[in-house]
Order: C-alpha cells, then sequence, then structure tokens
C-alpha cells in the first residue's frame, strides 16, 4: 500500500519539477498554474466523497476554497493583461494527476487519508519547488510574477498543514470518525 503512494508521490515531484516543454513563457505558465490549482482541487473534493475522517475532510474544504479562489484570481488577472493561457503540448503533470486520482478512488478509509495525505504533502512540495525553481525564473510579466511570489506562501501554509495532520492522524492511531 505504501509504494501505491510513494509512486504517486515521485510521479508529481517529477511532473511539477521537470516541465515537459523546453521554454516557458508566460501563457504556458499561466496555463501550468490554473491546472495545478485545478487539479488540487478536484483531490479536495475526492476526499470529500471518500473520507470518513472529519479532519481530512476539513483539510479538504479548505484547500478546496482556498485553490478555487487562487484559481480565479490568476483567471482574472490573466484576462486583464491579455495573456492567453496556452497549455504546453505535453504536460506530465496531466498524465500524473489522473494516476494519483486512479489510485486515491481504490482506496476507503484509513488507507484513503493516508494516501491523500501523502498525496497532498507532494504535491504541495512539488509545486513550491516548481514555482521556484522553474516558474518564477522564467515569467517575463512583473504583475504576474508578483502575484505567484504572493501566492507561495498560501502553498506552503497548505504543505504544513497537510503534514501536520499527517502527522497527527499516523501517531493518533485514528482512522475514521463519523459524517
Amino acid at each position: 500500500m505504501r509504494a501505491v503512494s510513494s509512486i504517486a508521490s515521485v510521479l508529481l515531484l517529477a511532473a511539477f519539477a521537470r516541465p515537459a516543454t523546453p521554454a516557458l513563457d508566460d501563457p504556458t505558465i499561466v496555463a501550468i498554474f490554473d491546472a495545478a490549482n485545478t487539479f488540487d482541487i478536484e483531490t479536495g473534493e475526492l476526499a470529500l466523497k471518500q473520507s470518513h475522517t472529519k479532519a481530512v475532510r476539513d483539510l479538504a474544504t479548505q484547500f478546496i476554497h482556498d485553490h478555487t479562489a487562487v484559481r480565479q484570481q490568476g483567471r482574472d488577472l490573466a484576462k486583464k493583461l491579455g495573456v492567453k493561457p496556452t497549455p504546453p503540448a505535453k504536460l506530465d503533470l496531466i498524465d500524473a494527476h489522473k494516476k494519483a486520482m486512479a489510485e486515491l478512488r481504490a482506496k476507503s478509509g484509513a488507507e484513503f487519508d493516508k494516501a491523500y495525505l501523502d498525496t497532498e504533502v507532494a504535491y504541495h512540495q512539488a509545486v513550491l519547488d516548481a514555482i521556484n525553481q522553474t516558474l518564477l525564473p522564467a515569467i517575463q510579466n512583473a504583475e504576474l510574477k508578483a502575484f505567484v511570489e504572493k501566492v507561495g506562501p498560501a502553498f506552503q501554509g497548505h504543505l504544513e498543514a497537510a503534514k501536520q495532520l499527517q502527522k497527527t492522524l499516523g501517531s493518533s492511531g485514528l482512522s475514521t470518525t463519523s459524517h
């Protein structure tokens, strides 16, 4: 079981750390950023359906809310700047997300909660690494760069929240609580 969630973690890290396009421009970065937010919204929605642990559902609710707001802010900024999001021809992130979702859908109970939290920790770390190492250095527009820098701490906060809940659930032996 641990190997499955580890596979998803590695895929997510690889997908974010290694964009499939040789040169990133602002329209591509906007599209990648939008996809990253959308994918975490989808993962959170799955957690709301499959988790029986209130703390996990609460975390998923927070992540859905925050990523929905950031995604909309990014879309609004792109519109204001006249930047049409242009996904790269191949984005490994899409395949990694599909694989992670399939693995999560196959789990339930405490196994789902653990896999979800493992995925969220890996995902947010990968996003932070991609932002700092790949996306920010490639952004040309100052306003877009300021926006991405502004939301970085939110991704860091999500990473820390997921790690904390991962630690709490792991150390308490808590499996599930009722809806």
